[in-house]
């Protein structure tokens, strides 16, 4: 059954796929949050925070975006883990409708280059790939950004350049308005609420490994992971009891995590609560547990089974 046509002074609706890729803390989840206008992926100072394929979703006036936060490329592939993040990214440029590359402004590295090399090759049907220049605040001299823009269109025909900042909600609705024209004449594929195709249960592990992180700061390697053991919905859901155990790689990393007679399993449990109840909207009971798995993240089938792609 087709779709009925809408009025002829109403614009046909437009929806699509954009991927967010980029290497590792360019701010890809930042920006994602700032689009979505509300938190749907984690984020933190600590490299490769994000894991799997976050899909965040905003639907303003007739257009609606289904963006796709990606995994930081990794350019050292030896362990599984690695591996399996950058075959995530690779997986999510063949399927979208348009590519917001997200670098640094004013800066290009090694690591940006190969993350560009990725990008769709240019020509008639390519999907569109855009510059976006994030974290434009740190730029101390703004007349430098304009020569290296120029340089940047050098090095790939992008079709558009985005300098911003993704904390500024202004920004990123100058950025929603640069995308909506790229996006397919199509009718919506969520509902106009939807923020994210993502579960509950997901979205709790996510949170807690955000508290781990930021609280662990550059103590614990970030091949540490997040397994939800329980999530049981009480009270017409005014009520969730969720446990989950954070697996580490090491003996020593569990005693960094537990902390002096248990203080920071504590404080993150309170903080990973505190945003799992303003993001549930309702009460959250949440314990968590701390469990060594040496050589996990170099163990396909135990990524498989803590759920990477």
């Amino acid at each position: 059954m087709t779709e009925p046509a809408p009025p002829a002074d109403r614009p046909a609706p437009r929806c699509g796929l954009v991927a967010i890729v980029g290497r590792p803390n360019v701010g890809k989840s930042t920006l994602l949050n700032a689009l979505v206008g509300q938190k749907v992926s984690i984020t933190s100072r600590k490299a490769q925070t994000t894991r799997h394929r976050i899909t965040g979703i905003r639907t303003q006036g007739e257009s609606q975006f289904v963006f796709v936060d990606t995994p930081g490329f990794q350019t050292q592939h030896g362990a599984a883990l690695n591996r399996t993040l950058n075959r995530t990214v690779k997986g999510v440029l063949a399927d979208v409708d348009a590519v917001l590359f997200v670098v640094e402004a004013g800066r290009f590295t090694l690591d940006d280059a190969k993350v560009l090399a990725l990008m769709p090759a240019p020509g008639d049907g390519a999907r569109p790939v855009i510059l976006v220049a994030n974290k434009l605040d740190a730029v101390r001299r703004r007349a430098e950004i304009a020569p290296w823009l120029r340089g940047m269109q050098e090095r790939y025909p992008f079709a558009e350049f985005v300098p911003l900042c993704a904390r500024k909600p202004e920004d990123a609705q100058r950025l929603l308005a640069i995308v909506a024209p790229y996006l397919p004449a199509q009718a919506w594929l969520h509902e106009e609420e939807a923020l994210t195709d993502r579960s509950e249960r997901f979205l709790a592990s996510e949170l807690i490994r955000e508290k781990l992180f930021r609280l662990t700061g550059d103590e614990l390697p970030y091949t540490s992971t997040v397994v939800i053991d329980k999530f049981e919905e009480e009270a017409q859901g005014a009520l969730r009891r969720i446990a989950a155990t954070i697996v580490v790689e090491r003996e020593a990393h569990k005693g960094i995590v537990i902390g002096a007679g248990g203080e920071r399993l504590k404080r993150i449990g309170a903080q990973a609560r505190g945003d799992l109840e303003a993001l549930l909207g309702g009460k959250v009971f949440l314990e968590l547990w701390v469990k060594v798995r040496s050589g996990w993240a170099d163990d396909e089938a135990h990524l498989r089974s803590y759920g990477y792609e």
